[in-house]
């Protein structure tokens, strides 16, 4: 009796376990959704990464080199014109050589027709003083003088420096003219007046930077040694 119960104990329990290993799989079995969704969390962190890094151009790499200063030194003539922009900031080497073309004309046309008045304000005392004394005796001579300036073929600034607050600047003129003193009577006394000479002009501008007068005025001339 007791063997029997035995059987079918152990049948009742095999059945029992087959049944409980079936529910088992197939709960274990089952997706839930849960299970994708955390794996999206890590896939997706995975999948961007993946894209940004498919996302980046690789740049090929530069070698940095150290910067190399210059090694061409710098002429007189640089060293004076930083001087002066050093004291007067509002100093352009260009607006001043324009400037100082016009003034060429000015004088040397104004020489020639006596104009004091206009030399005054682009001379400084020395020099207005040995033009206005040519002048004074061409005029006692009852001479006239002519220039025509047929062009300037050279202008350039050639030196530059500062002495105490004085800027100095000196321009080199080649240019081509056509002078003729004449007399009372309008003959000729001096030149040629169909020649047309080439003439070489050495001119040195001033201007004192602590001056609020804008203005550079004529300060020596001379011709090339």
């Amino acid at each position: 009796m007791s063997g029997g119960l035995g059987f079918i104990d152990i049948i009742l329990f095999a059945m029992l376990a087959a049944f409980l290993i079936y529910r088992l799989s197939s709960v274990l079995g089952k997706r839930t959704g849960h299970e994708q969704e955390r794996s999206d969390l890590f896939g997706a962190g995975v999948s961007r990464e993946a894209t940004q890094e498919e996302n980046v151009i690789s740049l090929p790499e530069r070698s940095v080199e150290p910067a190399v200063e210059s090694e061409q030194a710098l002429t007189p003539l640089d060293e004076g014109l930083d001087a002066i922009r050093a004291v007067d900031q509002n100093f352009d080497p260009g607006e001043f050589a324009r400037g100082a073309n016009a003034a060429f004309e000015m004088i040397v046309e104004g020489f020639a027709r006596g104009d004091t008045e206009t030399l005054r304000n682009l001379l400084s005392d020395e020099v207005f003083a040995n033009f206005d004394t040519a002048i004074r005796e061409r005029e006692a001579a009852n001479q006239s003088h002519e220039t025509t300036i047929v062009g300037v073929d050279i202008s350039e600034i050639v030196q530059a420096e500062v002495d105490n607050s004085t800027a100095l600047v000196t321009m080199k003129y080649v240019s081509e003219q056509v002078n003729v003193t004449r007399n009372e009577d309008g003959s000729v006394a001096e030149g040629d007046p169909s020649a047309v000479l080439r003439i070489t002009d050495i001119w040195t501008f001033a201007r004192d930077v602590n001056s609020s007068d804008p203005n550079w005025a004529l300060v020596a001339t001379r011709s090339p040694d």
